[in-house]
């Protein structure tokens, strides 16, 4: 067990090393993230600001709308959004943000972005977008005249110096032309960096340009859509908005936490909202009802195709960039933005998931017990993974899965490797002692097996053929020994069935025991059960075998329980699995005393106390065995079959018997006279009675004497 122990431990560090190995450089992201994407898609679902969010995109059917019914070709006349601004204010929105870039002027002339200009002004909470980047744009410095929104972050130099690895700092941009830039509430940064996969699963919710802090869409409309004093202070790992923390990463960005597929938030055509407000500037009931925007934050932006404004995202192939920045300010809005699992815990349950994985395989054995702890440890860091992120958390599965997988290999090759060496081992060793089923539980439960010598309760057995020596005289070489396998096969057969162990043959005597190696509680039981299994089969084969040598074959089975030294025995190249001690010796002594009584199969008193009721018995006598000072009780068992062949005569024998112990020989002899024809232990006594009654003995014990081995 400590080996086993200590082997799984070692398998668990090493496992643990190997997924850190591939782990840390990065070479598992790629496969991190696509588990993460099968998580989102699961598990999104609408939050509870979702419905407080609503988009109006500029589809491809409102481009269809606006040629074939208006004549507007692309780009549209910028005094078309107007009716959008307009239409929103009149239901009352917290906040409208366009995800559209207004850096060259109208191709209508300056008269246009003036028009435009001059309802952005009037609505004083539009906000619209600049464009960020270290690579291209126009301006290195803020425009004069423009001035940028008010978003002071506090600690922010702090966090830039010390915190940051790669923080949202841009050199260069383009701006909307002056007519809509000076107008709008505040200029928003909406550029947005994919994962290295090219799949969008982050954003930055500031970024900094020439000293400036310049909001994102969602944190611009968070901010006008709710005027007053607010507080932003940045530190390691968090942005507190108005008290609130925003986790974020070393580079200023955060998870996303997506709602669903795109068109979980609210949406409408562009057009609908501009055939609507065209319908109530001229007095008639509009087919949408301005009331849809009331105290909602509104994002406008594209979806048809041609605009190139489809990102991939974890849900979606194509995924509308608007509803990209709608879904962090739903995140934004119900503080439930993705955190990324401290790297801690995930080394924690890393390191508790290989260790657990190989020290559990390492404790086991077979396929079966295998395959349950390989359906338990596999599925375990996918449930954890999902129940972390219902809980808000991204932690990492694949290193898990890794570790675990390593884990259970490595142990599951060891195992095989050591207990493969092992089963050689033990069927070699026990293979002609023990059945195959035997040998399996030996190698299911090696822990059974003490190899070396050792003192056991065992329950033994001795059998030998009568007059085997004359029968031997009348055959050929060949004839014998076909006897012979035929014979020791059939009994072989039985004691393996009932879980005996063949100790060894010496001619046609069987010597076996049970208890051992393999531990039986029930061991007295199956070593009488099998004796008396043998003689049923041994009377079944009588026939076969008279034909042979024209003899009746019978055999003579003596059964002790109780201590011995069992173990391997031999020399330091040949031994055997074998067994030692007086209660060996006095098994033997009984198979040879059943030929006083004409018995065939005989138990001491241990037997019978370790089996209890099992199997009906008589008692035969109290015998002095050649060797031991102490008289032992010996009796003869039957089946229940064969009890109640015998019945009738065992009254008659049992008062004899006592008769015999009182040393009321004559009183005996009359119980045996009338049993002695059918019953060969009821005229064995007879006979010994009628020698007692001739010569009485001197302080009669009720004891008999064996004078031979």
């Amino acid at each position: 067990m400590r080996k086993r122990i200590f082997r799984g431990v070692l398998t668990g560090i090493v496992s643990v090393l190997l997924a850190l190995a591939v782990w840390l450089p990065g070479l598992l992201d790629t496969f991190e993230a696509k588990t993460w994407d099968a998580r989102v898609k699961l598990l999104a679902k609408p939050g509870e600001q979702t419905e407080n969010i609503v988009l109006i995109l500029l589809d491809q059917e409102s481009l269809d709308w606006a040629e074939e019914t208006m004549g507007w070709g692309w780009p549209w006349p910028r005094q078309v959004y107007s009716a959008i601004i307009e239409f929103v204010q009149m239901g009352g929105a917290k906040s409208l943000a366009f995800d559209v870039l207004f850096s060259e002027s109208s191709i209508l002339g300056v008269y246009d972005d003036e028009i435009f200009g001059a309802s952005i002004a009037a609505s004083n909470r539009f906000i619209t977008a600049a464009f960020f980047s270290n690579r291209s744009g126009q301006n290195t410095r803020w425009p004069e005249g423009l001035v940028p929104y008010d978003v002071h972050i506090g600690n922010l130099d702090n966090w830039l110096e010390e915190d940051a690895d790669n923080p949202p700092l841009f050199k260069r941009a383009s701006f909307p032309v002056p007519e809509i830039a000076g107008s709008a509430k505040a200029l928003v940064n909406v550029h947005m960096d994919p994962d290295p996969d090219a799949i969008y699963r982050r954003g930055n919710l500031f970024s900094i340009f020439d000293n400036t802090v310049v909001p994102s869409v969602a944190l611009a409309s968070y901010l006008i859509g709710n005027p007053g004093e607010h507080t932003l202070t940045i530190n390691r790992g968090k942005l507190v908005i108005d008290g609130k923390d925003t986790p974020i990463d070393k580079n200023g960005a955060s998870i996303i936490r997506f709602r669903g597929p795109s068109g979980t938030h609210t949406m409408f055509r562009a057009a609908a909202v501009i055939r609507s407000y065209i319908q109530i500037m001229g007095g008639e009931e509009p087919a949408l009802d301005p009331e849809v925007f009331k105290d909602t934050y509104v994002l406008y932006g594209y979806s048809a195709p041609g605009l190139k404004d489809l990102r991939p995202t974890p849900v979606s192939g194509e995924y509308p960039g608007v509803e990209v920045h709608a879904t962090m300010l739903d995140n934004l809005l119900s503080r439930d933005f993705i955190r990324m699992s401290p790297s801690w815990f995930t080394l924690f349950l890393l390191i508790l998931f290989s260790l657990g994985a190989a020290v559990t395989v390492s404790l086991i054995s077979g396929a079966v017990k295998n395959g349950i702890a390989y359906g338990i440890f596999l599925p375990l860091p996918v449930i954890l993974s999902l129940f972390a992120y219902q809980a808000g958390f991204w932690l990492p599965l694949v290193v898990l899965e890794v570790g675990a997988i390593i884990a259970l290999i490595g142990a599951s090759l060891l195992n095989y490797a050591t207990e493969g060496k092992q089963k050689r081992y033990i069927k070699g060793a026990f293979s002609q002692y023990l059945s195959p089923a035997v040998i399996e539980r030996l190698i299911d439960h090696p822990e059974q097996l003490k190899l070396g010598g050792e003192k056991r309760e065992l329950s033994i057995f001795f059998s030998d053929l009568q007059g085997f020596t004359t029968i031997s005289e009348g055959l050929t070489p060949e004839e014998l020994t076909t006897l012979l396998n035929d014979y020791l096969s059939a009994m072989t057969d039985i004691i393996q069935e009932e879980g005996g162990t063949i100790d060894k043959y010496e001619g046609d005597a069987i010597i076996a025991f049970w208890n051992a190696p393999v531990k039986y509680e029930d061991h007295a039981i199956r070593l009488v059960r099998a004796s008396l299994r043998c003689q049923d089969k041994l009377a079944e084969l009588r026939p076969v075998f008279r034909e042979r040598i024209g003899k009746d074959m019978l055999m003579r089975i003596g059964m002790n329980t109780g201590p011995a030294v069992v173990g391997n025995m031999g020399s330091k190249t040949r031994f055997d699995y074998t067994m030692l001690g007086d209660a060996v010796n006095l098994a033997a002594r009984l198979e040879g005393i059943n030929k006083q009584f004409g018995t065939y199969t005989m138990i001491s008193r241990n037997t019978l106390e370790a089996m209890g009721d099992a199997f009906p018995v008589r008692e035969l006598s109290r015998v002095a065995v050649v060797g031991r000072k102490e008289p032992v009780v010996v009796y003869e068992p039957f089946t229940p079959e064969g009890y109640e062949k015998v019945r009738d005569f065992l009254l008659p024998f049992d008062n004899g018997l006592q008769a015999f112990y009182q040393g009321e020989f004559r009183m005996a002899s009359e119980f045996f006279t009338g049993t002695a024809e059918r019953d060969p232990a009821a005229g064995a006594y007879l006979r010994k009675c009628r020698s007692l009654t001739e010569k009485p003995p001197e302080n009669w014990q009720g004891i008999w004497v064996m004078t031979e081995k």
